[in-house]
């Protein structure tokens, strides 16, 4: 049966405020570093999407108990915006699948404040999304954003990607989807092996993990994993044109430049795994990189 729920922006607010305040802190849960986790599953592709459906079936199917709350309608590009407007409404059209009508962030904060509303979820993860979210991609992406949102709650978080810069069609695309799944369970595993004091990621610390499209059918596995950072270049260009009516066209062009050795970009462009420490406060200091490279050490697709 399809519900739905209308929640004032305040509500929101107010709710997420008192979880977090009484909601023990991630570093506390004991679970994370043994046994199936609880996990919110996000993105911004939309909450029946094929990345978001493909992580779900192999999060579950490793075990993990998987709960999607996740944007009502495609979010792309949504970055960090949240609750903007003075209601949302949130849809819950099956077991374990919460529908939010406003950005990656807002799920994130319902999903938090009241799906979760018992216990913090273990992880959150954001994705798989449909296309890379490096460089510049990833300062504005919905699926980073998503996983920004669970950072600043103080839960680990992981926004995951799926994609190259050479765009294939959408079939391989579909199918190195599920190849990412795969690793993604994979990625766990080995957080969940090194954990310490039941966290899976350092404090103030998440992932960006860009995952490359291999092989003409997309099914190919990557050539690495490379622990990166992200590329500092834009990537994108947009162009106007004055139609003269007080409207103006708007055209946008693709122009990588050479890559920054250990980039996300590099890592991509060798069909490497890039997975890019990430925090959520915008300062110009590094992340612990130090203490996600021990993480990560050794690992392979």
């Amino acid at each position: 049966m399809r519900r739905q729920h209308v929640l004032s922006s305040a509500a929101l607010l107010l709710c997420l405020s008192a979880a977090s305040a009484t909601l023990p802190a991630a570093a506390a849960q004991p679970t994370a570093s043994s046994g199936p986790l609880r996990i919110l599953l996000t993105n911004d592709d939309g909450y029946n999407a094929p990345g978001i459906r493909a992580e779900f079936d192999r999060l579950t199917a490793a075990g993990h108990q998987v709960t999607i709350v996740a944007p009502l309608q495609n979010q792309s590009g949504a970055g960090t915006k949240m609750m903007s407007a003075t209601s949302v409404v949130v849809q819950h059209p099956e077991a374990r699948v919460w529908a939010v009508d406003g950005t990656p962030g807002d799920a994130v904060a319902f999903g938090l404040s009241q799906v979760f509303a018992d216990r913090a979820p273990d992880l959150v993860i954001s994705g798989t999304n449909f296309g890379t979210n490096v460089a510049g991609f990833a300062t504005h992406s919905g699926t980073v954003g998503g996983a920004i949102a669970a950072l600043e709650r103080g839960i680990p978080a992981i926004a995951v990607s799926t994609g190259s810069f050479s765009v294939p069609a959408p079939g391989p695309t579909l199918n190195a989807m599920r190849v990412t799944a795969d690793f993604t369970v994979k990625l766990i595993d080995r957080l969940q092996a090194r954990a310490k004091s039941g966290r899976l990621l350092p404090d103030g610390v998440g992932l960006n993990v860009n995952h490359p499209i291999v092989g003409a059918d997309g099914t190919g596995t990557a050539h690495g994993v490379s622990l990166t950072f992200q590329d500092a270049q834009t990537v994108l260009t947009p162009h106007y044109t004055d139609a003269g009516d007080g409207t103006w066209k708007v055209t946008v062009s693709f122009d990588p430049l050479a890559p920054a050795k250990g980039s996300d970009v590099a890592a991509v462009n060798a069909d490497k795994v890039s997975i890019a420490p990430m925090n959520a406060d915008w300062n110009s200091g590094p992340a612990d990189f130090a203490a996600a490279t021990a993480l990560l050490a050794g690992l392979r697709p």
